[in-house]
């Protein structure tokens, strides 16, 4: 193909090159091999620009600099890389309501423009009749299904991108069937409108599913995106989308880099020039530079990336090849080579690469290893303090250094993985030793003199000063304090002393005040002892010295901060045990069971107390302005796991202690309680649950609960009352296995624990247990009637909740007409059943029932005819029942369908049963009749089995041994239950 001459500018100088060292006046080999590739690579440019690259293909040459080196005249071959990946919302043409679609794909040389740009034509040819038979691409058939899920790709050849354009055709693959087969998978009219439909067309003909038709130059170079489907006729103009993926690539290229090496050699080495020529370009020097390219460089870096289709994990690579290289050359700021880092360590896989190019990156590994100790030994030349940032530098090395090694392609690729810290600590070494030289200490000690001397003249000059100059050096005044530096260094190695010894007196001051606590209120309004103020006094002034103590040095200040939460912690669990031990020891002293549940309530409240201080300490301690100062030198996940682990473990073992007391206290308020809390069990003579058990409970709550609401935190009086609303639970549900209990009665329960809202929580009191118990309570209290209602609408939402067709299918259309009073039931075909005859197939009918049965006293059982050797019967029998529609809306009426397979000689087998809720007739709210019952919809419901272990409900009904109609009920369920499939 002609490409215009005005691509490449004629004013462009002879071949040359503004190189690394400055003009080169003749191109080298290699680099003019490289520029060869750059302008082949813009000549042959596919697909639209994106936003952030540059359109212009003058503006590119320019960048390209001065150099103009002969371009091979061969075009390459211009590839279309598609992958159709899926479709959804397709037309189903088939019987079944799916379809089996597939897709032709090709492209085709000179697509036709439209007649006027905002009139979008339809394309009515197809890709059979456009496309060369020999050009055309086909999927594979997806059986079944309206999502179809492709993830194929397809390489697509063609000359010209101004002319060319991408068709895809979507088809439903037909086969011949039998009319037999196609009425096994019929499920409704559309699909009877749909076996018509295929008799008048030719046998194996393929159905149109839609199309998509796109030109090539409105395509990016990579575009990933869902096309919409467009018809042929406006039958049905919504026929789904289809997800596909495009890249635009060459194959065949004519250059000379292409011809003889990899791909992905000849683009490291392209970066690898045009980085070097970017750092070049800042003003401020190579370290200034912060690793972003310029448009220029971006548009032509990627062009050649996708025209030689590299994956992302190559190119990753090249950058990271070409990077590393160029730092030990060109010195630029290190953080540029952690995104590379980060992105080889996150798309690793060792498979994908050649055993030279895993050569290749273990050698650039170990180079800028040994490159980066090597300025680590030259630190003071390298990164010297008196540098603005050099620190920062120095920091920002030796984190990419330990980011490598921590690699898993470093640790694969490079057998012999260094020690990182001795490595650094080696070059540390000869750093310093000295420290300072003589020469360097003399002239701080020279440049300290100077100050000194310039403020004893500045003040002796002073207006008003005439004293000698002697007495000038004791009464001298600055503007601010003469500054010490590292005069904490002086107090180093007496501050862990100094903590140790303040952890001893906290420590001993907390136990004697432990020892002298008798374990009653503080005051009139506290509901602690005295304990607990002696410890907020220690906590106080050990937050008071830190404040005051202030150190400078920010990792140091941070170990001190560890050491202070860690012996705060330690004191706080140690109070915690002593006085337990201390509440204990009273309470043997007076063997009194009412003081000792009283000191027990001290005991939570103390410990709560200790836990609100525990709380404040990162508030106190300023914690956030700790993180703040120390971000450069600590982690903030080692803060995270140092200070805040810390301090959540404690507060965890402070609840647990607390839940400890509470129960402790609870149990022996259960001893102090009255009779009523005892399991039945231990009252053999007592009557259960009667109104005479609950006046002692009531007694109880008024008279022994009043003082620990009094002197106990309200949080700490609900966790006592939630432990005794579980027992009282598991109490009356054991009760409950024994006699019928009144339900009302233990409502009044629920509403003294509640208190108006003063007591538990309604969330609180409503446990598992509790609403377990009063739905046993509610069903207890119901009558027979009521429970096979109530037994019915649990089937009717298990029907609702169930999507599976494990058992197959049933299809119906059901119609109430309320002049009539009638309910019509057109039973249509079930499908999928589950063979139970020994000769792999069934003999399936339909028996139809209203229930339950005491609502419909007088509608008889119905049958459908009986289809031999099906799994998929077709029945389309019409059944209808007179019924009155108060008589629908009644809780659980249901039309009951059970599909049975015929047996001669025994009882007929279940293959299910399935359940439509009457109170969802059509019709039933209509206030006309619905006069087209073509319009009615057809429900499709799977086929369910009763659990063989019965329910709740089956249970209660059958314990009413005087109740015929439960009897005759459960009977009739255990008879299903028996040949049920479902396993527990």
């Amino acid at each position: 193909m002609d490409h215009p001459k005005l691509l490449l500018p004629s004013s462009l100088p002879p071949p040359q090159l503004t190189g690394l060292g400055g003009k080169v006046s003749a191109l080298p080999l290699q680099l003019a091999l490289l520029y060869e590739e750059v302008l082949y690579t813009i000549l042959h440019r596919l697909g639209k620009p994106e936003q952030h690259h540059v359109a212009d293909a003058q503006e590119l040459y320019a960048y390209v600099q001065k150099v103009g080196p002969h371009l091979p005249d061969e075009s390459p071959i211009f590839c279309l890389k598609a992958t159709v990946k899926e479709a959804k919302g397709i037309l189903g043409k088939d019987v079944s309501g799916f379809s089996d679609p597939y897709c032709l794909l090709g492209i085709e040389a000179k697509s036709q423009e439209p007649a006027h740009p905002d009139h979008k034509k339809r394309m009515k040819a197809v890709v059979k009749d456009l496309i060369p038979e020999d050009q055309i691409h086909r999927t594979q058939v997806i059986n079944q299904t309206l999502s179809p899920v492709w993830d194929e790709t397809f390489i697509l050849e063609f000359e010209d991108t101004e002319t060319a354009s991408f068709h895809l055709d979507m088809w439903d693959s037909d086969t011949v069937e039998s009319v037999r087969h196609k009425l096994g998978e019929l499920t409704d009219l559309h699909g009877l409108k749909r076996i018509f439909k295929d008799a008048r067309k030719d046998k194996g003909q393929d159905d149109f599913l839609g199309n998509v038709v796109l030109r090539l130059k409105d395509l990016h170079c990579w575009d990933d995106q869902w096309y919409q489907l467009e018809p042929r006729t406006e039958t049905y103009p919504n026929r789904g989308q289809c997800h596909l993926q495009f890249l635009l690539t060459h194959k065949k290229r004519a250059t000379t880099n292409s011809r003889t090496q990899p791909s992905y050699t000849v683009h490291r080495h392209l970066l690898q020039q045009l980085v070097s020529y970017e750092i070049l370009q800042h003003q401020a020097g190579s370290i200034a530079w912060d690793g972003e390219l310029s448009r220029h460089a971006s548009t032509v870096l990627y062009l050649h990336a996708t025209q030689k289709d590299l994956s992302d994990f190559h190119q990753v690579m090249a950058q990271w090849l070409a990077y590393s290289k160029l730092y030990q050359s060109l010195e630029f700021n290190s953080n540029c080579l952690l995104h590379q880092i980060t992105s080889i360590e996150y798309q690793w896989v060792q498979e994908r690469l050649r055993p030279e190019q895993k050569a290749e990156l273990a050698e650039s590994f170990q180079s800028l290893l040994t490159y980066g100790v090597s300025l680590i030994r030259r630190y003071r030349i390298i990164f010297p303090l008196s540098v603005p940032r050099s620190t920062e530098r120095l920091q920002s090395l030796l984190r990419v250094l330990v980011q490598m090694c921590k690699m898993k392609a470093f640790r694969e690729l490079c057998t012999l993985s260094p020690n990182l810290p001795q490595m650094v600590s080696s070059a540390l070494k000869v750093l310093f030793l000295p420290l300072q030289s003589m020469e360097e200490n003399g002239k701080a000690l020279s440049r300290l003199l100077l100050e000194v001397v310039g403020d004893l003249q500045q003040w002796v000059m002073a207006p008003g000063h005439c004293c000698a100059a002697g007495e000038a050096g004791a009464f001298i005044h600055r503007d601010g304090p003469l500054a010490l530096s590292n005069f904490h260094q002086w107090f180093k190695e007496a501050v862990p002393q100094w903590l140790q010894k303040a952890y001893t007196i906290a420590l001993e001051r907390a136990q004697r005040a432990i020892q002298m606590d008798q374990l009653t209120p503080f005051g009139e309004h506290n509901k602690h002892s005295t304990s607990t103020v002696d410890l907020s006094t220690c906590y106080a002034q050990i937050v008071k010295t830190w404040q005051q103590l202030n150190w400078p040095d920010p990792e140091e200040a941070f170990m001190i901060m560890v050491k202070l939460v860690e012996d705060m912690c330690k004191i706080a669990l140690m109070y915690c045990r002593l006085i337990k031990e201390r509440a204990e020891a009273l309470s043997l002293s007076e063997q009194n069971e009412g003081e000792a549940a009283n000191r027990l309530c001290i005991v939570v409240n103390n410990i709560k107390q200790l836990r609100l201080l525990i709380l404040k300490l990162p508030s106190q301690l300023d914690w956030a302005h700790l993180e703040q100062r120390t971000g450069a030198v600590i982690d903030r996940q080692q803060i995270q796991n140092t200070l805040h682990n810390q301090l959540d473990s404690t507060v965890s073992c402070l609840d647990r202690e607390v839940q400890d007391v509470v129960q402790a206290l609870a149990t022996k308020q259960l001893c102090l309680s009255p009779c009523w809390l005892q399991p039945p069990c231990a009252l053999p003579n007592a009557p259960l649950l009667s109104l005479q058990s609950i006046i002692p409970l009531m007694k109880f709550l008024e008279s022994e609960l009043q003082y620990l609401n009094e002197h106990l935190v309200q949080e700490n009086f609900k966790s006592l009352l939630a432990l005794l609303w579980h027992h009282t639970l598991a109490v009356l549900s054991a009760a409950t296995a024994q006699q019928v209990p009144s339900a009302q009665r233990y409502k009044n329960l629920e509403l003294c624990f509640h208190a108006e809202g003063c007591g538990l929580p309604l969330e609180t009191l409503h446990t598992a247990a509790f609403l377990s118990l009063d739905t046993h309570l509610a069903l207890c209290s119901a009558t027979s009637r009521k429970l096979i209602q109530k037994y019915f609408s649990n089937r009717i939402q298990q029907q609702l909740d169930t999507s599976s067709e494990k058992y197959g299918a049933v299809t119906i259309k059901a119609l109430y007409r309320p002049s009539e009073q009638k309910l019509r039931v057109e039973v249509l075909n079930a499908v999928n059943l589950i063979p139970l005859d020994s000769n792999g197939s069934s003999d399936p009918f339909v028996q139809l029932t209203l229930e339950p049965r005491h609502e419909f006293p007088e509608v008889v059982a119905r049958t459908t005819q009986c289809k031999r050797n099906e799994l998929h019967p077709l029945f389309d029998e019409a059944f209808d029942f007179l019924i009155p529609p108060e008589k629908c809306r009644q809780e659980g009426a249901c039309l009951l369908l059970t599909v049975f397979d015929y047996d001669t000689l025994g009882a007929n087998d279940l293959e299910g049963e399935a359940f439509f809720p009457l109170c969802h007739l059509p019709g039933l709210d209509a206030d006309e009749d619905q006069a087209d019952a073509g319009r009615v919809p057809q429900t499709r419901l799977p086929l369910i089995h009763p659990k063989p272990t019965g329910d709740e409900i089956l249970r209660l009904l059958e314990s009413r041994k005087g109740d015929k109609e439960a009897q005759a009920f459960v009977k009739l369920r255990k008879q299903r239950a028996k040949q049920s499939k479902e396993t527990e």
